[in-house]
């Protein structure tokens, strides 16, 4: 792939930044040995898998595979492409970049999409908060603002705004700043008309949240209606700059507070999060609009190890608090739910009886998830009646038999044998039963089986030596010039793993291009997830820091001899069944020809004399 950017600048910005300081600020790493680790942010895992190495500014997760350099990194965690991570990086060393010509057409559309995208929201979030602070259209809404409790220091923290409720109040807006206005449309800002010649403002008549992503950029707006109508809340669609489901509002602000303290508030609304940050509650942060994903899960997870759910008290927010808990628990948080009592918000419970009130009656009795779950079993039952306590006690244990430690099992048992007065062998005999009746059911799930026997396979599967042999020459190519030269020579495109031989191919082309290896640059050269996920896994082999002549005689033998290797087992199968249809000459033509193919394969490959001594490999 064709790269804008000099690879000189790609050089210098590799020399300044280090990737333990950038993959840092998402993921939570501790030096082990030479490495750094953490739990990955690409997949959910419970034990850390993720390795940074700062000496070869690499990382590496051995569960899913992913790695690459600072520049991937970046690509991945913020969906950046090669060119704007590579801005993103210069503008943190504060280096200038000016973008040679030649840039791909199709990435520097999508470029500048973005960038009129981004300038037009910053633009748009600042006359929406001109608007409520400063003239007259807007001063309802900053009375109903005012009203609920919001202080301007708040306002202008969270760049509050309101949207005049006009047909074309934006549009003209844009269009006289030279703003595509069907690109503004593509970015959910207005919206366009059936006969597709109108434009019209997407936001009207409404009180404006800016939402913000990672960097602090506006990158979308939640509008709440000022009066009577429908819908009551209305966020901006899904854009090329804005994904709900991979941002949480107030995050890029929170994120400090919630490494910090190691715990995370989620709220459910825009309104609980601000009341809580004037409150001084500083780590809350909160859902667009909709259910928790899995990539907010993870979000937070990568920063904090606790989480405290603390949604709406009536039904569907304790609903949605259950199953923000079960997304939350898959990533191995450590979750508590906060339950707002008299069927109140977190915003309506702060104005009505103070942020000291929320902090200690609320958030300090914070309730595990099981004990959460057993409360809400609770609901709507007539805990007198025997047949509806059977009922609760058997929904009770099935919560309880899910639970992995047997200490956790014993202390929720033994409560519910001291509210309900049972006996507390009787309840251990109930939970045995109903543990069973649980197995049964996943023991006939087929995916639950399947995916069983698909981890066995990849945990118990051998690398052939082949195939060692080829990564570990590979290994070395990354890492010496005169390595490459040599396997150039001997080897060729003969690698017998197809991915293997592509990579062999690119080590090849940049050693023509370098006078020296360089594996930070070299990883910026490819624009192949595979490729580049290989080259992770290669270079967290450990190699020795010596390549001696009769250790890479060995390697490159198992290479060529491979296909010779495959031939011999296709030609004594062939020997076999002639064997079985009685057919002697044939076998016994075949068995001459296996022995001439063994005898090949005893002659191993010799480096010419001096050439491999001479060769610039060693390390240091």
């Amino acid at each position: 792939m064709y790269r804008p950017i000099p690879e000189e600048t790609v050089q210098h910005i590799l020399n300044q930044v280090d990737l333990v300081e950038v993959a840092g600020a998402y993921v939570q790493l501790r030096k082990t040995g030479k490495n750094f680790m953490g739990l990955c942010p690409f997949h959910s895992e419970k034990s850390p898998s993720f390795s940074v190495s700062p000496d070869k500014q690499m990382y590496h997760c051995f569960g899913c595979g992913r790695g690459g350099n600072v520049f991937t990194f970046l690509m991945e965690m913020e969906g950046f492409s090669f060119t704007e991570a590579v801005h993103h990086l210069a503008e943190r060393i504060g280096l200038s970049i000016t973008d040679q010509g030649g840039f791909p057409v199709q990435e520097k559309k999508k470029q500048q999409e973005k960038a009129w995208m981004l300038k037009a929201h910053h633009l748009v979030a600042q006359l929406y908060h001109h608007v409520l602070m400063e003239r007259k259209e807007g001063q309802e809404a900053l009375n109903y603002l005012r009203q609920r409790g919001f202080d301007a220091a708040t306002i202008k923290t969270f760049q509050l705004g309101y949207a005049p409720d006009q047909w074309d109040f934006v549009t003209q807006f844009l269009a006289k700043r030279n703003f595509p206005l069907p690109l503004m449309a593509k970015a959910g800002l207005i919206g366009k008309g059936e006969g597709g010649e109108r434009y019209f403002d997407r936001f009207r008549g409404r009180i404006i949240f800016p939402i913000w992503n990672h960097q602090g950029q506006v990158i979308g707006f939640g509008g709440r209606l000022l009066g009577e109508g429908h819908p009551k809340y209305l966020n901006s669609p899904e854009t090329i700059i804005f994904r709900k489901s991979k941002q949480l509002f107030n995050f890029h602000r929170a994120r400090q507070e919630i490494r910090t303290h190691q715990t995370a508030l989620l709220l459910e609304g825009y309104a609980d999060v601000l009341t809580a940050f004037q409150a001084g509650i500083l780590n809350a942060t909160a859902t667009l609009g909709t259910a928790l994903s899995d990539d907010q899960a993870r979000m937070i997870k990568r920063n904090a190890q606790r989480v405290i759910i603390c949604y709406d008290g009536d039904q569907a927010g304790m609903q949605a608090a259950l199953k923000a808990a079960e997304v939350l628990e898959r990533e191995s948080c450590l979750v508590k739910v906060a339950v707002v009592p008299d069927g109140m918000d977190p915003d309506e419970y702060i104005r009505l009886r103070g942020a000291r009130a929320f902090k200690e009656q609320v958030l300090e009795s914070a309730m595990s998830v099981t004990a959460f779950q057993l409360e809400q079993l609770k609901k709507g039952r007539r805990l007198d009646d025997q047949q509806e306590l059977s009922a609760y006690l058997d929904e009770a244990l099935r919560v309880i038999s899910r639970l992995n430690r047997a200490v956790e099992r014993e202390h929720y048992l033994r409560q519910l044998s001291e509210e309900f007065l049972l006996p507390l062998d009787v309840l251990k005999k109930d939970l045995y039963r109903v543990y069973k009746q649980e197995r049964h059911k996943q023991a006939k799930d087929p995916q639950q089986v399947l995916r069983v026997e698909s981890t066995s396979v990849q945990e118990t599967k051998l690398v052939p030596a082949y195939i060692n042999a080829e990564r570990m020459l590979l290994a070395y190519m990354m890492h010496h010039h005169g390595v490459t030269e040599l396997v150039e020579r001997y080897v060729g495109n003969r690698f017998n793993h197809p991915l293997h031989q592509r990579l062999a191919a690119h080590l090849y082309a940049f050693n023509a291009r370098h006078k020296q290896a360089d594996l930070r640059l070299f990883v910026s050269t490819l624009d192949d997830e595979d490729l580049i996920r290989l080259v992770s896994q290669i270079a967290s082999l450990t190699i020795s820091p010596e390549l001696t002549s009769g250790v890479f005689e060995d390697y490159v033998y198992q290479i060529l001899t491979f296909p010779y290797l495959k031939e011999i087992e296709s030609k004594e199968r062939e020997k076999k069944k002639a064997e079985q249809h009685g057919d002697v000459e044939k076998a016994a033509q075949i068995a001459m020809e296996i022995i001439e193919m063994k005898k090949k394969l005893k002659n191993k490959p010799k480096v010419e004399s001096g050439l491999f001594e001479t060769t610039s490999w060693r390390e240091g």
